[in-house]
């Protein structure tokens, strides 16, 4: 056999063992790399959808948390895994735009990971404990001003958007706050609960929670709308800090190389979980927002973790932020 036969012999051989992929997967389990401490909202929310993803699959999807450096860990892991759709990240505007950035990792996630699709988005929520002198955000921020460096702020980690929010934050107001770092956003807040430190800013996802639960209050959305699932908190602008928005997307991402079928799939799946009312319901009314039709697909994302690279790097850099 010539070598042009060989290399047409090759290459065939090479599309049935990919028809045959896409025929079987998945025939095992599938791992979600949670990059956060159980409990936390990121948490919350891969378990939402590995239970309802693994219906279509027909297999199960097991979460597991690999907590540390603002998600840094938990996304060599992902990278790292073999490229055969059976290890996916769940991660955020902070695990894959904030961190990189803030730690200087020399790490291009937009060409690292294979993009899923985008499962959710929803503001920060700023909540104190309910012992802090302040039941408002203007009365927060005179709290903060007559006590600079002082106000203790829990975050889950360095380059989380609470870390880069609480710097940001200190920069608005003229008076910084005292960042404690934790392995993940739930530590975090239950240390606020525990009255252990003063305040953070958390994900609707368990905010709303724990607010309507009466263990922290709830100063403002970080956004420039009302949550249609908490209409009674005022927007950052109504309440003292006007502009001061975040919003944290939630996506899901494979390695890179992960076959174009087995990202479909799960993409498929992802969007039948989305489609779902009682998933709707449960994403509602943990203030999260379903991203439309259109930015659902793998493209979407890839488009958007773009353009908020863009958008939130400069910011990083230029008031010096690290980790």
């Amino acid at each position: 056999m010539n070598r042009t036969l060989r290399s047409i012999a090759a290459s065939l051989a090479a599309l049935a063992a990919l028809a045959a992929f896409a025929d079987d997967y998945p025939t095992r389990p599938i791992t979600m790399v949670v990059p956060f401490a159980a409990s936390g909202p990121t948490d919350t929310l891969a378990r939402i959808f590995a239970l309802r993803m693994s219906k279509p699959l027909g297999q199960t999807i097991v979460v597991e948390n690999v907590a540390g450096a603002g998600g840094i860990i938990a996304n060599q892991k992902v990278a790292r895994s073999a490229p055969d759709g059976y290890t996916v990240a769940i991660g955020h505007i902070g695990t894959h735009v904030l961190a990189p950035a803030v730690q200087g990792v020399d790490v291009d996630y937009l060409t690292e990971f294979e993009p899923v699709g985008m499962i959710a988005s929803n503001p920060e929520v700023i909540v104190v404990n309910p012992h802090v002198p302040a039941k408002t955000l203007k009365e927060f921020i005179a709290y903060v001003k007559a006590n600079p460096g002082n106000v203790s702020c829990g975050t889950g980690g360095p380059g989380t958007p609470a870390h880069v929010m609480a710097v940001d934050f200190g920069t608005r107001v003229g008076a910084p706050l005292n960042i404690v770092h934790y392995k993940g956003a739930g530590p975090a807040l239950q240390d606020v609960i525990a009255g252990h430190v003063n305040e953070a800013f958390e994900q609707a996802a368990t905010a709303l929670v724990q607010a309507r639960a009466g263990r922290v209050i709830a100063l403002a959305v970080t956004a420039p709308t009302r949550l249609t699932s908490a209409p009674d908190i005022p927007t950052v602008d109504e309440a003292g800090l006007p502009g001061f928005y975040m919003s944290i997307w939630h996506a899901l991402w494979v390695p890179k190389g992960t076959p174009r079928d087995a990202i479909m799939k799960l993409n498929a799946a992802a969007r039948e979980a989305l489609a779902d009312p009682a998933v709707r319901k449960q994403l509602q009314e943990l203030g999260q927002e379903i991203p439309p039709l259109d930015q659902q697909t793998p493209e979407a994302l890839r488009a958007h973790h773009k353009a908020e690279n863009e958008k939130w790097w400069p910011i990083i850099k230029a008031a010096g932020i690290k980790s």
